[in-house]
């Protein structure tokens, strides 16, 4: 069953180095259409197996703008069971990790996703 966004957070948390050099290869799970009316708006949820079978997941809502393009509904909101360590090795708070996370995010093809679940073809 595919996750619903909000669920990563009861996920097992996973500490990582936020400064560490290579992210951790995310995978497509879901990608929901919420809100069919304009704009559209809805949920992507992506996930990153790790060695020891343990799992990141992050989520995130998205809104379509004119012009058909799609963008982090709040980039401030990214949900995850990802913690994000400092240089000393400190949690990172959630507004300190959102810089982080926002990388992750733009770094992943979600907007192809996004364009096939609105049945958009890809530009």
């Amino acid at each position: 069953m595919t996750p619903a966004s909000w669920t990563l957070r009861a996920w097992p948390p996973i500490l990582w180095q936020a400064s560490s050099g290579s992210p951790p290869q995310f995978l497509h799970v879901d990608t929901r259409v919420l809100n069919h009316n304009r704009p559209s708006a809805g949920q992507t949820v992506w996930a990153a197996p790790l060695d020891d079978g343990e799992e990141i997941g992050i989520a995130w809502d998205w809104v379509q703008l004119p012009r058909g393009v799609v963008a982090l509904a709040d980039p401030m909101s990214v949900v995850t069971n990802l913690r994000l360590l400092g240089a000393d090795g400190e949690v990172l708070t959630a507004w300190q990790a959102a810089r982080h996370l926002n990388h992750l995010v733009h770094g992943l093809p979600w907007q192809r996703e996004v364009a096939r679940a609105l049945g958009l073809s890809e530009h």
